[in-house]
């Protein structure tokens, strides 16, 4: 998650991203939530088969009304193509037709076309307006391919670059060191050996994660929240980067009782030394730090106990057990009958 951050910080790749996901979200709205629709639209757009019927219905129109400004519009309607229309509906051969299809000819003012016969090469003037049409029909699937194949070339350069990226080893924070050993730590099953808790957690700690503050939210079964509890530095000791935990704190917060009860997980050094004993002891109940030793916290309804599953010493120039390098505690909480 760390890595994803760092990465989102970098101009480049957040423009990238940004604009494949606006080009992918552009896409979908355009042809799934709000995709365009045609209304209203003249008989010349419409398929040859329902342009022909349409051509008959206004010659079978014309010989009831003899309206010949209507029976001219009507085939104006058809565009460049309909010539064309006419000429395909004459070469049916439909014997009713005939005598309404000649009489709409001759109002448009177009010479008849013997049903059978060769169609002559189409004149200059429609064939460039018909070929002008297909190329504005074609133009918004042209918009479409550009778009895709510009989508794919910038997912594609993401791709390679978030692979080149993998390739590269990566440091590890001591936040996401910590991380990694909470995941590889065996939890305890106390199932075996009596009830199980209601909630169980893993706390790990690695020097270098001076803003460690591990919290956990405690539920019933049925998903009711019934308090929180955590561990966090408590007290820090000799000065420079990283921070030298000496003590930490663990806390129980119960919804249904008045306080957070809390101890104090101290170092050997911290525990010997009565200064900093006296002065953590306000804080809460001290407790020397051992490997898998366990303490116990109580509040009105909740019952928690925090085991040390793993646990080490840095080493420097402080003196010796004064600091942890490390420090794994396992979280189970009880709830009180």
């Amino acid at each position: 998650m760390d890595a994803i951050r760092a990465q989102l910080k970098n101009p480049l790749v957040s423009g990238i991203g940004g604009l494949v996901v606006g080009l992918i979200v552009g896409l979908f709205l355009a042809w799934v939530v709000w995709p365009v629709e045609y209304k209203d639209a003249s008989p010349e757009y419409l398929q040859q088969g329902f342009q022909e019927d349409y051509l008959k219905m206004a010659a079978e129109s014309f010989q009831v009304n003899k309206d010949v400004a209507l029976a001219q519009r009507r085939f104006k309607d058809l565009g460049p193509k309909g010539e064309e229309i006419l000429a395909a509906v004459e070469q049916q051969g439909d014997v009713r037709l005939e005598g309404p299809l000649n009489a709409f000819r001759a109002a448009i003012g177009s010479p008849a076309v013997a049903p059978g016969a060769e169609e002559s090469a189409p004149l200059p003037g429609p064939t460039s307006a018909a070929e002008t049409t297909e190329k504005k029909s074609s133009f918004p699937i042209f918009i479409i391919v550009i778009m895709c194949v510009v989508t794919l070339g910038l997912a594609a350069a993401a791709l390679v670059y978030f692979m080149r990226y993998r390739s590269k080893p990566m440091t590890m924070t001591p936040a996401m060191q910590a991380q990694e050993a909470a995941r590889e730590a065996e939890m305890t099953d106390y199932s075996a050996t009596g009830e199980p808790p209601i909630s169980q957690f893993m706390a790990s700690y690695k020097i270098g994660d001076d803003l460690f503050d591990d919290s956990f939210s405690i539920d019933s079964p049925s998903g009711e929240f019934l308090g929180e509890c955590g561990v966090g530095i408590s007290e820090t000791i000799g000065v420079g980067d990283p921070k030298k935990v000496t003590a930490f704190e663990v806390w129980l917060f119960d919804k249904n009782d008045i306080q957070t009860v809390t101890k104090v997980l101290m170092s050997a050094h911290a525990y010997e030394d009565d200064a900093i004993l006296n002065r953590l002891s306000a804080k809460g109940e001290p407790v020397l730090a051992e490997p898998d030793s366990q303490i116990v916290l109580e509040t009105a309804t909740l019952r928690m106990t925090a085991r040390i599953h793993d646990m080490s010493y840095g080493v420097g120039a402080l003196p010796e057990r004064s600091f942890f390098d490390s420090l794994i505690l396992e979280i189970a909480v009880w709830q009180k009958a």
